[in-house]
């Protein structure tokens, strides 16, 4: 499974770093704005790691709010595409998160990771390291799939499996990629961050009616916006070590 994550990203780093921003509404229109939401708007001189960060985005908002951002992802073409956006404003590393980190203990003040801990099939591990790396009271705020939406858009028998699936994106760059995750429930995402986390908040996100005056998220707006007030794809959590 490693090695076809790894495969996979490498793939799809230059469609992450080329169209991402500007083609991809889920992720423009719809995660972050309401990942950026729980996020402060300053985050001067605190300790940030990016946990899955692609081709950067996240990295380089973290950046200009004031963070000392750290950013790691598993894909070594993600890791060359976010060097190419921050040059040196970010330590940038190749590394597994279902490993051991390779950071002190108590490191960082915040833990983001966006869209990325579907692909690792248990978070015990991963959630330990994060608990180790954060600083007492420090953040963690990751999303995910929405058990919801791989249930029901992939036609799954058993709500209650956990299971790892698959599903082909055409994209730009690479061409079709088969995608690997793992779905599981909303009991299992909620009673495993809160082995290790105190949950603060939990949000299910729904497109802003403001996008409906946005020119750049017409083309978007008019295939999900109606869709997305009432079916949500992805899910947000914000939780603190206890």
């Amino acid at each position: 499974m490693k090695e076809k994550v790894i495969e996979v990203y490498n793939k799809l780093s230059r469609d992450y770093e080329l169209h991402v921003d500007t083609k991809s509404g889920h992720n423009a229109f719809y995660e972050r704005p309401a990942m950026m939401k729980l996020i402060p708007h300053h985050l001067n001189g605190l300790a940030v790691l990016d946990a899955g960060c692609a081709a950067g985005w996240y990295t380089e908002q973290l950046i200009g709010l004031g963070a000392r951002v750290t950013a790691v992802d598993f894909s070594p073409g993600m890791v060359e595409a976010c060097v190419r956006r921050v040059s040196d404003r970010a330590e940038v590393l190749t590394c597994d998160l279902t490993e051991q980190l390779p950071f002190a203990t108590g490191a960082f003040d915040w833990i983001v990771s966006s869209l990325t801990l579907h692909y690792i099939d248990d978070w015990r591990p991963t959630f330990q390291e994060f608990q180790r790396v954060l600083k007492p009271g420090g953040t963690l705020l990751f999303s995910v799939h929405h058990p919801f939406m791989d249930y029901t858009m992939l036609d799954r028998p058993d709500y209650f499996a956990h299971e790892l699936l698959s599903e082909v994106w055409n994209k730009e760059e690479a061409g079709p990629v088969e995608v690997m995750f793992y779905r599981r429930t909303m009991q299992e995402i909620i009673n495993v961050t809160s082995e290790r986390f105190a949950i603060d908040r939990i949000v299910e996100p729904q497109p802003s009616p403001e996008l409906l005056n946005n020119p750049e998220a017409r083309e978007w707006c008019s295939r999900w916006f109606e869709r997305l007030l009432t079916y949500p794809h992805f899910l947000i959590v914000k939780a603190c070590v206890r």
